[in-house]
């Protein structure tokens, strides 16, 4: 299975870190380098799970992760975003 469009940085199924937080570990580095930019869309779960080979409940969970940690929020029907600066953090 050679596949071109392999993700940059991929998961480690042999890991003790479970997938899903691979993967939000991933996605918080995109947030942090501006990849993903301040309230714009991440990937959907269904284009997370396709992208990294992964089932998409492990994509919600990483999706869940995210929200936990404050740099997503979701909103129903419309998608994940990634939560807006703070000015205080600029």
């Amino acid at each position: 299975m050679s596949d071109s469009s392999s993700p940059s940085a991929p998961l480690d199924p042999q890991s003790a870190t479970p997938l899903y937080i691979q993967l939000a570990e991933i996605i918080s580095k995109q947030i942090a380098s501006g990849a993903l930019a301040p309230d714009r869309p991440i990937p959907s779960e269904n284009r997370l799970a396709e992208e990294y080979g992964v089932a998409r409940l492990t994509a919600r969970r990483a999706t869940q992760e995210l929200r936990d940690r404050g740099l997503v929020i979701t909103v129903r029907g419309k998608g994940s975003y990634v939560t807006p600066l703070d000015p205080e953090q600029e």
